[in-house]
């Protein structure tokens, strides 16, 4: 008697998920009929993570594996926020944490409290084939060659004129800038450009004085990559990025950590100021280019969507984001043991988060 009431229960919030159908949605047949399944969408960064828990959690509750999306970052948040009822993803994955505009957004169409959770961290590195030159970037190297406008010697602000990375620096190979990259909608990308390249440009006078007066000047000059074919928009899938480098001597990659540790037959990673990007260096956050990876995850789901509560407790458990366990097989680097507490006792209670600063 009290397993049927259970089930019907549960079936009533599905029948009542349903019926709320997506804010903004065009309605249809498909907004009238409730979703069981559990439904993740974003990162390709965190997609192959993801999809791993997703075969876990399958194997060890007997039910179906929750599907899961490589959208990038952008494209999976703008999917999650897009309304509460079936629709839309119960689960974001993303390389970056959630813009306050992303959030706003999720508001306005009615999606509340939400649950954000750090899962593990990841690095952005600059690849090469195994055979190919070695760098040791600085910095700024990485605005100087792929911003497109860079200051000349008067310090006006020009397109950019470098040919090799030789041009922007003088202890790199005489190679031709280019760079296979992911596009705009993901959050390796937004990474690269809040991590690499801003950063890079602060190195550099001309640009650290507009920062200093006009932020959003400093930001467009910082942001914008070239669009002369040094740098090349590469799709959402890292793996194709790893595939090129292989196939275009003289190429150099831009991608997650964990396609580098999968790929290390075919590819070999640069050092960004004498540093190499490892588990212990991306840990501690001594290689530049180093993030955290996230879910965000839809509170008013928890309890309608059967599986999603554990789903999410089997992303934080020891045999998956622990240190050994199977999501470090795959290339994340865990949490140190408190931060993976901390991230538990987030995901226990269901706390939402505070609108974003920026």
């Amino acid at each position: 008697m009290i397993r049927a009431l259970k089930y019907a229960a549960t079936a009533t919030a599905l029948l009542a998920l349903a019926a709320c159908g997506d804010n903004g949605s065009s309605g249809g047949a498909s907004s009238s009929r409730a979703r069981a399944g559990i439904w993740a969408a974003g990162s390709s960064t965190v997609f192959p993570f993801s999809t791993r828990v997703a075969e876990n959690f399958a194997r060890t509750s007997g039910g179906a594996a929750p599907r899961v999306e490589a959208l990038g970052t952008g494209g999976g948040i703008q999917a999650f926020c897009q309304g509460v009822g079936p629709n839309s993803p119960d689960i974001a994955n993303a390389s970056r944490q959630m813009k306050q505009s992303e959030f706003d957004l999720c508001a306005k169409n009615g999606v509340t409290d939400i649950v954000e959770l750090k899962i593990g961290y990841d690095g952005i590195v600059i690849a090469t084939a195994r055979n190919g030159n070695s760098f040791n970037f600085e910095l700024n190297d990485l605005y100087e060659g792929l911003a497109k406008e860079v200051p000349d010697a008067s310090g006006a602000f020009i397109a950019n004129p470098t040919k090799t990375w030789n041009d922007v620096n003088k202890g790199l190979p005489v190679q031709r800038i280019q760079v296979y990259g992911p596009p705009p909608t993901s959050g390796t990308r937004d990474a690269f450009l809040e991590l690499g390249m801003a950063p890079g440009a602060k190195l550099v006078p001309a640009a650290a004085a507009i920062e200093k007066t006009d932020k959003s000047r400093f930001e467009a000059i910082a942001h914008t990559l070239r669009e002369d074919n040094a740098w090349i928009d590469a799709g959402e899938n890292d793996n194709a990025i790893v595939q090129t480098l292989s196939r275009t001597p003289g190429s150099l990659g831009v991608f997650g950590y964990s396609f580098l540790e999968q790929n290390l037959d075919t590819v070999k990673a640069e050092t960004i100021d004498g540093v190499a990007p490892t588990a212990d260096t991306i840990a501690d956050g001594s290689y530049p280019l180093s993030r955290s990876l996230y879910i965000y995850v839809k509170k008013a789901n928890i309890g309608v969507i059967p599986g999603l509560q554990q789903f999410v407790q089997e992303f934080l458990s020891d045999a998956s984001a622990g240190r050994g366990g199977y999501l470090q097989d795959r290339g994340l680097i865990p949490l140190q043991a408190a931060d993976l507490q901390a991230q538990r006792a987030t995901a226990a209670a269901m706390t939402p988060m505070a609108r974003p600063a920026k």
